[in-house]
């Protein structure tokens, strides 16, 4: 009897600690001491789906508090939806103190999209400054500005899911400034009303399709840099000189081509013209052979020959000298 006694106490014990594991009692009486009509059911389902029953009980009674009609059902299909149920409340919360028509369902898709809805709140309350980087444009003088811009955007809620982010609205306010510079005739206008970039960069609706909306536009500095038109021509001339260097040395190429083909040429010819005299000695003595040609004629030839090798000499010799030989002399 005692054995038995002791089993069931043993029994009765197991049960209360599982009962307190899988139920936190202590949560539900802070629900039910906050008007949170949640049943102790309840939270032991949400042990079986894995739910952490604080995660969806704790941000119930902020919601029961600040007047929110919530569901406990809404607030564990978020959770499971990979959801931040407790920052949904808080954003929804400072959306009701702050008179921003925001529902449960739109600040739930804005935190599953990946947005802190919560920021995009404080962001509508409080708008953001985004400092661009430095931009590089040049005006149709040639001359580089630097120009810096700050710009207030305030969240737009409505086009928070599927809106464009921050790096849009800097790359549109760069091409906004590269366009302003570039259609300015000289730099110095630009420098002297600056307040021309913000404007033309207000007109154009950089904030379509974001989900910021754009409040001002404000010229933080503007630079002078480089003379690109200066360089550009600089570079011009550069490429000029080097194409005219370049067909000025093909040129030379060629007719250094052509010098060595009429070299190669004068030595075929003189070639030709020694192989033509290596064949008279053979022709004289085929025709002495044959009897074309008698001795006397052969020696006749011989002496005109020698006739004319001499009559060169005496030329060559009486030819005047210049006068840098006279001056050797």
């Amino acid at each position: 009897m005692e054995l038995f006694s002791l089993f069931a106490f043993a029994l009765l014990v197991i049960f209360i600690l599982l009962f307190f594991n899988f139920i936190p009692v202590g949560l539900w009486i802070s629900a039910r001491a906050a008007g949170v009509n949640v049943r102790v059911w309840t939270l032991f389902a949400m042990r079986l789906r894995r739910v952490p029953p604080s995660r969806i009980v704790l941000p119930m009674i902020k919601a029961e508090k600040a007047g929110l009609e919530v569901t406990v059902d809404k607030l564990e299909a978020h959770y499971l939806a990979g959801g931040n149920v407790d920052r949904v409340i808080d954003a929804l919360i400072a959306a009701q103190r702050a008179e921003i028509n925001l529902t449960f369902e739109r600040a739930a898709a804005i935190d599953l999209a990946g947005r802190n809805v919560l920021e995009a709140v404080q962001m509508s309350v409080n708008p953001r400054v985004i400092e661009t980087p430095e931009i590089s444009a040049v005006a149709k003088d040639g001359i580089e500005l630097k120009a810096k811009a700050r710009v207030t955007v305030r969240a737009n809620i409505d086009r928070l899911v599927g809106g464009a982010g921050e790096a849009t609205i800097i790359a549109r306010v760069g091409e906004g400034i590269v366009t302003t510079v570039g259609s300015a005739e000289s730099h110095k206008e630009v420098l002297e009303n600056p307040d021309r970039i913000s404007l033309t960069v207000l007109e154009k609706g950089l904030d379509a399709g974001t989900a910021f909306e754009i409040l001002s536009i404000d010229i933080a500095d503007v630079d002078v840099g480089r003379n690109i038109g200066a360089k550009l021509q600089m570079d011009q001339a550069e490429a000029d000189k080097n194409i005219a260097q370049a067909k000025a040395a093909e040129r030379r190429f060629a007719a250094l081509a052509r010098e060595q083909e009429m070299k190669a040429q004068v030595q075929e010819m003189r070639a030709r013209v020694v192989e033509a005299e290596a064949e008279v000695p053979r022709a004289l003595a085929e025709a002495l052979r044959t009897g074309k040609i008698g001795v006397m004629d052969y020696y006749q030839l011989q002496n005109i020959q020698a006739d004319t090798a001499m009559r060169e000499a005496f030329g060559r010799e009486s030819k005047p000298h210049d006068g840098h030989d006279e001056v050797k002399k």
